[in-house]
């Protein structure tokens, strides 16, 4: 499924446009990634929690010619899905 298919799928659940259904979605998705930023989680009941995790510093190798190299930390998004949305994919 894509973004599309997934704005018409909303579309058709909400008796909306899909211009409507492609808004509303990408307000979603702005909201979270905004509060993700600001370092918050984000918890969706019965489907699971946005959050973000950060990465450390660490000594990796260069395939080409086995070289180390320095992989400088980082910020990552993480997702852990609730019971609920896990029970249902099983």
């Amino acid at each position: 499924m894509n973004k599309a298919d997934l704005v018409s799928i909303i579309a058709n659940g909400a008796s909306i446009s899909k211009a409507q259904a492609a808004k509303a979605l990408d307000s979603a998705l702005d909201a979270i990634v905004g509060a993700l930023k600001k370092g918050d989680k984000v918890t969706l009941v019965n489907f699971g929690t946005f959050s973000v995790a950060t990465r450390a510093a660490r000594t990796g190798r260069n395939p080409r010619t086995n070289e180390p190299i320095e992989i400088s930390a980082k910020m990552v998004p993480k997702f852990k899905p609730g019971k609920v949305f896990l029970d249902s994919v099983k």
